[in-house]
C-alpha cells in the first residue's frame, strides 16, 4: 500500500474509534508494544501498526479465497453477531453469529452428523414424504429438533468439512472457538483489543473490538479482499 492509501486507511479506523483500547487494568501483557498512551482511562492502540496488520490480513485472505479455501466467521457478541452474520453471507462464508457450539471444530465428525440430519428433515419436509411416514406426535417431534437444529446450526449448514481458516471478532469473547482452532493448527485471523492474548492469532489485528463501526469497517475490507480472491 502507498503511503497515501496508509494515510488514508489510518484516517479511516480513526474515524471509527478503532484506536481506542481498554482501560489499562485489563490490558493483556503481549499487547504492550501496541499501544501509544492513553486518554483519561482508555489505552490508544497504534493505527500505524492496525493498518499494517490489516492489510497483511487481507493478502491472506485473498490467498485463502484464491485458493479454494473456506474461511469461518466468528462473532457471537450481542452488538456485532448481526453483522458478523450479513457480512458472511454476503461472501457466501460459513459463521457463527451466536454461542459457539462446542465441536464445531474438535468433534467435527458429530456436527456433521447433525447438519446432515437437519438438511434430511427439510428435504422430506419439502418432498412431503414426512407426512406420509409419520404420525401428527411424531411430526410435532420432528419439527422441535428441526427448530433446535436449526438455531444451533445457524451458518454452519453449508459446511462440508473442518474450516481452513477462522476469522474471529474478539478472542477472549470467543475463547471456546480459539481453543479448538488451536488444538488443531487451524489458522486464526482476529480482530482484537487490548485484553486478548496476542498469541492465540495468527493474523492478529488490533483495534476497537467493541465498536461496530470499527468491526464493520474492518470485516467489510476482509470480506472485500476474499471475494476477490475467489474471484481470481
Amino acid at each position: 500500500m502507498s503511503t497515501n492509501g496508509s494515510v488514508t486507511e489510518l484516517k479511516r479506523l480513526f474515524d471509527t474509534g478503532a484506536h481506542f483500547a481498554q482501560v489499562k487494568s485489563r490490558r493483556h501483557p503481549s499487547m504492550k508494544p501496541f499501544l501509544v498512551g492513553t486518554k483519561g482511562r482508555q489505552e490508544i492502540i497504534d493505527l500505524v501498526k492496525t493498518v499494517e496488520q490489516l492489510e497483511a490480513a487481507k493478502a491472506v485472505m485473498a490467498a485463502l479465497a484464491k485458493e479454494g479455501k473456506t474461511v469461518l466467521f466468528v462473532g457471537g457478541k450481542v452488538e456485532i453477531a448481526a453483522l458478523v452474520k450479513k457480512i458472511a453471507q454476503e461472501v457466501s462464508a460459513p459463521f457463527v453469529a451466536t454461542r459457539w457450539l462446542g465441536g464445531t471444530i474438535s468433534n467435527w465428525n458429530e456436527i456433521k452428523k447433525r447438519v446432515e440430519r437437519l438438511a434430511e428433515i427439510t428435504e422430506k419436509g419439502a418432498a412431503g414424504t414426512l407426512a406420509k411416514q409419520h404420525t401428527k406426535l411424531e411430526l410435532v417431534r420432528i419439527d422441535r429438533e428441526k427448530k433446535r437444529l436449526q438455531e444451533r446450526l445457524d451458518g454452519i449448514t453449508t459446511l462440508t468439512k473442518r474450516p481452513d481458516a477462522l476469522l474471529i471478532v474478539d478472542t477472549k469473547h470467543e475463547k471456546h472457538a480459539v481453543k479448538e482452532a488451536n488444538d488443531t493448527g487451524i489458522p486464526i485471523i482476529a480482530i482484537m483489543s487490548s485484553d486478548c492474548d496476542l498469541r492465540e492469532a495468527t493474523y492478529p489485528i488490533v483495534a476497537n473490538d467493541t465498536s461496530r463501526e470499527t468491526v464493520k469497517l474492518i470485516l467489510t475490507e476482509l470480506a472485500e479482499a476474499y471475494s476477490k480472491g475467489q474471484a481470481a
